[in-house]
């Protein structure tokens, strides 16, 4: 079974720059795709970004485009997603998730069986 971890969240002001990191770890260790979705207070979880993780392809959501980038690290098993030009619509929480199984769903939550613990976002205007 695999276990994610995340890092790197904070308090940026708008414009900065964030780098989140999840760590994945387990045996076997079998992935698909891992995505990065977040949650706003009083909002529902929503897709951020994805990756397949054996051909690399990725996947953004239309809000960060060209702002995120989301990429994998196949030696150290670590997913980041690079944030600039952070939006105070961007404050939340995100959170790392892996599919264990093959989908083509990759910005659907049910999609994805793993789930990290979340690191909080905050971008101040």
């Amino acid at each position: 079974q695999v276990q994610l971890v995340e890092s790197g969240g904070g308090l940026v002001q708008a414009g900065g720059s964030l780098r989140l990191s999840c760590a994945a770890s387990g045996r076997p260790f079998s992935v698909y795709v891992m995505g990065w979705f977040r949650q706003a207070p009083g909002k529902e979880r929503e897709f951020v970004a994805a990756i397949y993780w054996s051909g690399g392809s990725t996947y953004y959501a239309d809000s960060v485009k060209a702002r995120f980038t989301i990429s994998r690290d196949f030696v150290k098993n670590t997913v980041s997603l690079q944030m600039n030009s952070l939006k105070p619509e961007d404050t939340a929480v995100y959170y790392c998730a892996a599919a264990q199984r093959w989908t083509s769903r990759k910005s659907d939550t049910n999609a994805y069986d793993t789930w990290g613990q979340g690191t909080q976002v905050t971008v101040s205007s």
